[in-house]
Order: C-alpha cells, then sequence, then structure tokens
C-alpha cells in the first residue's frame, strides 16, 4: 500500500524514531500505526542485542530529592552526540522522577515502573535504543534516605551527581557544599569507623610494603655513596649503560654497584624492623583516612584548612552526615 508522507511524519512525532524507520515500519504494518509502534520497539531490542558488549560511557546522571530520600539516575550512551539529544534528555529526566516518585528499591524493580509515555522504564530504553542505533542502559540507581538530605547536580558536563544525607536538617549552603565535597573529592566512606575493612587492609598492605621497599632503598643507597657510586647513577639498567657509555661511571663501578644492590638489598630485607616498618605504615594509613574519609578531608567550599567534620561542627554541633552517593559517568 501507499505510505504517505503526513503518516510518516505522524509516526514519527508519535514514536521519535527516523523518518526511514518510520516508513520502513508503516509499510511492513500495512499502515497500522499500532502495529508499526511495535515494529519500531522491536527493532530497538535488535539492536540493543547486537550492541549488548558496547560501554555506556556518555550519558546523563540526576539527583532528585524528595523531603527524606534522595535519588541518583545515570541513563547512560555510547556518544556524547546522542547524550546531547533532546529525547535522550527528556527520557533521562522522566526515569529520574519517577525513580524519586516511586522510590523503588533497587534497579530492577526500577526498570519495571511505568512511565508517563504508558511505557516501563525498560521498554522506553530499548525503544530510545532503537531510535538512536546506539547501546542506551540504566548505568547507575542510588537512593539515599535521611532526615535532611542535600543534593548536588554538576549541571556543566551532566555526568555528576551526589547526595547527602544528614541527621537533622541543616543550612542548605552547607548541605550543597557538602554535597559539592563528595562529588569533587570522592570519599570512600564517612569516617574511619566506618571504612570498608577491605579498603583498609588493601591500604595497609601497600603502605607496609612501600614501607619496606624505602627501607631498603636507603640502604642501597647508602652502601652505594660508600663505595663512591652516585645512586642516581645506576637506578636501574638502563642507566646503568647509558651513564658507562657517556663515560660517567667505569665497567668496574657498574658491576660493583650491580652487587651492592643485590647483596645490601638481601640483607636489609632480612633484618628491617618491625615495629617501625609498622609505625610508619600506621602513619600512611592515618594519612589515607586523611585524605579519602568525607569527615577528615579538608572542606573544599571553605578556606581549605579545616576539615568537613569541623566545618559542620561550627555550624551545628548535633549534625553530622549520616549517608552519601556518588555517580559519575567520567570516571
Amino acid at each position: 500500500m501507499e505510505i504517505k508522507a503526513q503518516d510518516v511524519k505522524k509516526l514519527r512525532d508519535m514514536t521519535s524514531a527516523g523518518m526511514m524507520d518510520c516508513k520502513k515500519a508503516l509499510v511492513e504494518a500495512n499502515g497500522d500505526f499500532e502495529r508499526a509502534k511495535e515494529i519500531i520497539r522491536e527493532k530497538g531490542k535488535l539492536v540493543a542485542e547486537k550492541r549488548a558488549d558496547r560501554t555506556t560511557t556518555e550519558g546523563k546522571v540526576i539527583a532528585l530529592v524528595d523531603g527524606g530520600k534522595g535519588v541518583v539516575v545515570a541513563l547512560g550512551c555510547e556518544t556524547d552526540f546522542v547524550s546531547k539529544n533532546a529525547d535522550f534528555q527528556s527520557l533521562a529526566d522522566a526515569i529520574a522522577k519517577v525513580a524519586i516518585e516511586k522510590f523503588p528499591a533497587d534497579a530492577e524493580a526500577l526498570m519495571a515502573c511505568t512511565l508517563p509515555s504508558g511505557l516501563t522504564v525498560e521498554a522506553a530504553i530499548t525503544e530510545q535504543t532503537g531510535k538512536t542505533g546506539e547501546k542506551h542502559s540504566l548505568a547507575a540507581y542510588m537512593t539515599a534516605e535521611a532526615p535532611f538530605v542535600a543534593v548536588y547536580n554538576h549541571v556543566i558536563n551532566g555526568k555528576l551527581s551526589a547526595l547527602v544525607g544528614f541527621n537533622k536538617e541543616v543550612p542548605a549552603e552547607l548541605g550543597k557544599g557538602v554535597a559539592m565535597q563528595v562529588a569533587s573529592m570522592k570519599p570512600v566512606s564517612i569516617s574511619a569507623e566506618d571504612c570498608p575493612a577491605e579498603v583498609v587492609e588493601q591500604e595497609r598492605s601497600v603502605a607496609i610494603e612501600k614501607t619496606k621497599e624505602e627501607q631498603i632503598q636507603k640502604a642501597v643507597d647508602a652502601a652505594l655513596k660508600k663505595a663512591g657510586i652516585n645512586p642516581a647513577h645506576v637506578d636501574s639498567e638502563d642507566h646503568i649503560e647509558s651513564n658507562m657509555s657517556k663515560g660517567w661511571i667505569t665497567p668496574e663501578q657498574a658491576a660493583q654497584a650491580r652487587e651492592i644492590k643485590v647483596k645490601v638489598a638481601a640483607e636489609k630485607a632480612a633484618n628491617l624492623p618491625e615495629q617501625m616498618i609498622q609505625q610508619i605504615a600506621n602513619g600512611r594509613v592515618q594519612k589515607f583516612f586523611k585524605e579519602n574519609t568525607l569527615e577528615e578531608q579538608e572542606y573544599q567550599m571553605g578556606d581549605g584548612k579545616v576539615s568537613v567534620k569541623d566545618t559542620i561542627k561550627a555550624i551545628d554541633a548535633e549534625a553530622k552526615v549520616t549517608v552519601f552517593k556518588r555517580f559519575s559517568l567520567a570516571d
């Protein structure tokens, strides 16, 4: 049957699919608009299956708050070009709105929620995939509940949002400032006490190994200097060969340096002072907490010399952060 231009435009207005896709769907559906809409959605499923292994590092992240509840929703896509599409932006907004209204327990429950269009979130994402020809995904869904929840959305790139929950209401400026702190400084936990055990163990392990390596290197450098060899000239095989060719060290010094590095390193490694190693490592772990836990970080919205914890305390001695959530498509 003949498909008129106005029919193609009508279907395009209904689905936002491309003109050629709309025409093909109408031809296949013999002019039946409802069937044509289903064909376009089915095309979206096929595109989604074909591009399932693609990454969605572009898109839009939105955080919304309603009373003591907050959500972070990220709709992902493959390219920045598609992320700026009006339909994509509208879909991301619609998903965020239904998330804060329904406050589903998890991403699976959110995917089953119905949007004002009548489609589920899952079906709408699949449909949008068919329209653009590239993978779309619900890249993140996070929730936070507290007596007071503050929000920050990075409006410049639209790919970063954060929520912060407090045990009581705080001034809006402080709430937004702490949310911006979470967004920019990426803390791993609120405090050292609630830092995940596996994170602490990993940091302690790294700190111990780094401390041991430093102590061994100090001993090696001291032995090289005692032998009249500049440690910087023999810190790697490439440097040894290069510095011999330049005449900065002799072949005999190169051989001596290699021997010292092996012998002294082995001797020092076998006689490291365990108590000192642990003390230095503990100091490094404490430094990690100061730089990576929210309460101990320097508050970036102030003069940079006061911690987040002390900043909050100075405004309200009873206020404290109870939860935070952060997501970025750019990380």
